[in-house]
């Protein structure tokens, strides 16, 4: 099978390494040939993800297509769906997924529980909506890791939101932030990762650290399970699903957001379960028997991100005294040029002591730093 992926970022990276067990020839459609997808893959083509001729020229001769990013032209991979062209997920489910807006209003008609919520076309439309305060703003279309998202406490923080269609969303008093990856083979059978707790960076707003599997009383992890696989289900689409919720102090569970592709959440079961979300994946589009996703042993992601106040050539201070540590995977995504806040790799930590895996974790954050000039 010849097999396209629309985007060669670190998700494309760990999806290709897990290519190696199959035999397939792939393709990556990317604007960077320095990207860290690109000397993995068969072939490489320099392009626009968002460019109808760019995705249809390169999808045309493919026989299935992946993306490890929603801002794709849609347009182009429904005219490859329906050309023959197998695209997971389907367009249909991208492109509810890829505007904010659209993503909310389809929970609402499907009854999946996710917080209240107003349509704002711009900035003064807002401010028509100050008792919706405290609220979380969420622009449509654009946002991704982090970026997108402002917490509006107080009418005076309107000033400086999206002036843009967006999302206003009910803040909510949130317990523990959640996310459960859910597979669906070709012909409906759906397998489920366990759920992971995630602990996320208040000032960059993306995921800092998380915890796997999340400790949850029992009635609460049935729940998270069951409105996973209701969403999905009403997605009609064969791939791979990053479900993220919100657990509140009530012990109500609300769907924030899903991610129609391999995500950040589930980067530890490339170590930590028998079958990774990566392999998975790969099972899904060539049509093998899906794979057990139970965990090997407990585990903690740390994500590493680039240093404040540091752009430029990337220096990783202290890989070699966090690489002597026991059980834990070191995963580099081979970018060149760190910024603040980039992703630049994350770690794996694996035991039994979820005490030990929250040590560990806090103690890679403090020792490895990703930096610009020498050692």
């Amino acid at each position: 099978m010849k097999i396209g992926i629309l985007g060669g970022g670190q998700l494309g990276r760990m999806l290709l390494q897990a290519s190696a067990n199959y035999v397939m020839e792939t393709h990556v459609l990317e604007n960077d040939e320095h990207c860290p997808a690109a000397h993995l893959c068969h072939h490489f083509t320099k392009g626009d993800i968002t460019d109808f001729d760019t995705v249809y020229q390169f999808g045309k001769g493919l026989d299935a297509i992946t993306i490890e990013i929603e801002s794709v032209n849609v347009e182009a991979l429904e005219k490859l769906e329906a050309e023959g062209v197998k695209i997971y997920p389907r367009p249909s489910a991208i492109r509810i997924i890829k505007n904010k807006i659209t993503q909310k209003e389809f929970y609402a008609s499907k009854q999946i529980p996710s917080p209240a919520f107003v349509v704002t076309q711009n900035r003064e439309d807002l401010k028509k909506h100050k008792e919706f305060l405290p609220a979380v703003h969420k622009i449509g279309q654009g946002g991704y890791d982090g970026k997108g998202v402002l917490l509006l406490n107080r009418a005076a923080d309107m000033d400086s939101a999206f002036d843009a269609p967006a999302v206003l969303e009910k803040k909510v008093a949130i317990d523990k932030e959640i996310s459960i990856i859910v597979a669906v083979s070709n012909s409906g059978e759906t397998v489920l990762f366990p759920p992971v707790e995630m602990i996320v960076d208040p000032v960059l707003n993306l995921l800092d650290h998380q915890l796997s599997p999340a400790l949850l009383p029992e009635k609460t992890f049935w729940k998270i399970e069951a409105i996973a696989v209701q969403l999905v289900k009403a997605l009609q689409s064969p791939g791979l699903f990053a479900v993220e919720m919100f657990i509140d102090k009530s012990e109500e569970v609300w769907v924030n957001e899903t991610a129609p592709r391999v995500h950040n959440s589930g980067h530890h079961t490339i170590e930590a379960n028998y079958c990774s979300q990566f392999d998975m994946l790969w099972r899904i589009m060539l049509n093998y028997p899906l794979g057990n996703t139970d965990p090997i042993l407990p585990s903690a992601i740390v994500n590493l991100v680039g240093a404040e106040g540091h752009t430029g050539p990337a220096v990783y201070q202290g890989l070699e005294d966090v690489l002597k540590m026991d059980n834990v995977f070191v995963h580099l995504y081979g970018k060149a040029t760190t910024k603040p806040g980039r992703k630049m790799g994350h770690v794996t930590i694996m035991h039994k002591d979820y005490s030990d895996l929250t040590y560990k974790a806090h103690r890679i954050k403090s020792m490895l730093k990703v930096i610009t000039g020498s050692l």
